[in-house]
């Protein structure tokens, strides 16, 4: 398991994000989510229940500003701060609040730095969830099949899961979001498929991001036998997205 053991972490080099500042929403010694994914690099949901403690508004706050201050005074250069984490960052209650602070802190502290939360936007239904969400600079959503079913076998999501419910949240961005989605293969699980493309373009069209983000396997997964792609496999998967004039953005 790949879990951090601070509220903020880093600054780490990301193949998507560059210079990124990790905030991490969640337990530091264990995992909450309500996608349980079989490539998280944070493990099984399982086996992360040693600490379900979240951190408070304050903690964040203060731990945020001591971190960028000293970054400042270091002359380190940031790209991003990130709301990632050992789950699912929005599940938080307080992150409504969190991300005022953050952005107050950010505009005094870093201002060139942008705002990234990466989220599976389970909870973008909640209006102050989504109300937070519309003040980052990038909302990063993430879906990676385009059926109840297929999700299932890939996300593993907690009871009550719904893409359609999901979609009708990310509508109302009217495309100011950034899509994510994974691509590799499993014994029941293959992103090339048709079953699985075909419908995944089309839920694109519909959403029309700003932006999508493809990515594959970077570290160890829970799941064993998963296959990452190759860029050339991606790019051949998101081709009709480009020649339509998207900005997709392809990371192996």
């Amino acid at each position: 398991m790949f879990l951090r053991e601070e509220v903020v972490f880093g600054p780490i080099i990301s193949r998507r994000l560059g210079v990124s500042l990790g905030i991490n929403l969640l337990p530091t010694k264990g995992k909450i989510c309500n996608f349980d994914c079989i490539y998280c690099e944070c493990g099984w949901n399982k086996d992360g229940k040693q600490d379900k403690t979240l951190p408070t508004a304050t903690i964040v706050r203060d731990a945020l500003r001591s971190k960028l201050i000293t970054l400042r005074e270091e002359g380190t250069h940031l790209d991003s701060i990130t709301f990632s984490g050992d789950g699912e960052p929005t599940v938080n209650p307080h992150f409504p609040e969190i991300i005022s602070d953050t952005i107050a802190l950010r505009d005094e502290l870093c201002p060139d730095a942008k705002i990234t939360v990466l989220s599976n936007a389970t909870m973008a239904h909640v209006p102050a969830v989504f109300e937070a969400l519309t003040k980052v600079d990038r909302a990063v959503m993430k879906i990676d099949a385009p059926t109840n079913e297929l999700i299932a076998r890939i996300n593993h999501p907690a009871p009550g899961y719904d893409l359609e419910r999901v979609i009708k949240s990310l509508e109302k961005f009217n495309g100011d979001f950034v899509l994510q989605t994974m691509f590799l293969r499993s014994n029941d699980f293959d992103s090339a498929s048709p079953e699985v493309n075909r419908g995944w373009l089309e839920i694109v069209r519909h959403l029309r991001p700003r932006t999508v983000m493809a990515y594959t396997i970077d570290r160890p997964t829970p799941q064993e036998g998963l296959v990452k792609f190759t860029v050339e496999e991606m790019q051949a998967l998101v081709q009709p997205l480009i020649d339509e004039g998207f900005n997709v953005q392809i990371r192996g």
